[in-house]
């Protein structure tokens, strides 16, 4: 029987995926949330289901995070969704607030989670943890430097807990997406080839492929889910 899960970024559209998934294969899952109407589209999608719990919380706050995991009662895994995205002009034109705030959402809730799970795992005798990152953080584009410096320090960081606690019998990696075919993505980019997206579902299984024992193997990996983009 699966442990416990915490999903953090589970109210989004791929996190949704991914709380789904990971309910489907026996996981009970916790959720932070942040944004009501977020909260209000999960509790709907999942009423009456008593192994799916919700707290709010604000992941960019190291004390906020740590309450949420230590609501977690046999806690297995930690899976970090949290992310923001942001394109503009060439960096030196850029708004120097945009790219701080581009790295504060893509680095600093998985330190938080991982600073307050890390313990709990070690203690536990082993744990999983998945982190999002992006295709971009390994193929970069111009006018996203924030961005790609965000998840191109989340990678690195999921890296240095695999390395950290690999002998501890934690396991850490992270997924790369390309495009994820979300309503938002679709909206922004209306005339672009959605059937090559990625789709939200797809992403799931890799991310519930990674905090399960058949990737027990597995640990430092940046694994892309590009579709077909």
């Amino acid at each position: 029987m699966a442990g416990a899960a915490l999903v953090a970024g589970g109210t989004g559209a791929l996190g949704r995926a991914v709380v789904a998934e990971l309910l489907e294969r026996g996981f009970d899952v916790a959720v932070p949330w942040i944004v009501e109407r977020e909260r209000e589209q999960l509790e709907r999608d999942w009423v009456g289901e008593k192994r799916l719990s919700l707290a709010e919380a604000d992941l960019l706050d190291g004390d906020s995070a740590a309450a949420v995991v230590t609501g977690v009662d046999e806690l297995e895994a930690v899976v970090n969704l949290v992310g923001g995205f942001t394109m503009g002009p060439q960096f030196h034109e850029a708004p120097p607030e945009d790219f701080d705030r581009m790295i504060e959402l893509n680095l600093k809730p998985a330190v938080n989670l991982a600073r307050a799970a890390m313990p709990r795992l070690v203690e536990a005798g082993g744990g999983t943890f998945v982190g999002v990152s992006a295709r971009a953080a390994l193929e970069p584009f111009a006018g996203a430097a924030g961005y790609i410096t965000g998840k191109g320090a989340l990678l690195a960081f999921v890296q240095a807990l695999a390395a950290d606690y690999r002998d501890a019998g934690i396991r850490a990696n992270a997924v790369l997406p390309s495009v994820i075919d979300t309503p938002a993505n679709r909206e922004a980019m209306p005339k672009a080839e959605h059937s090559k997206w990625v789709q939200p579902e797809e992403i799931a299984r890799v991310i519930a492929f990674l905090v399960s024992e058949d990737s027990k193997v597995t640990s430092g990996a940046a694994v892309p889910v590009y579709g077909r983009a």
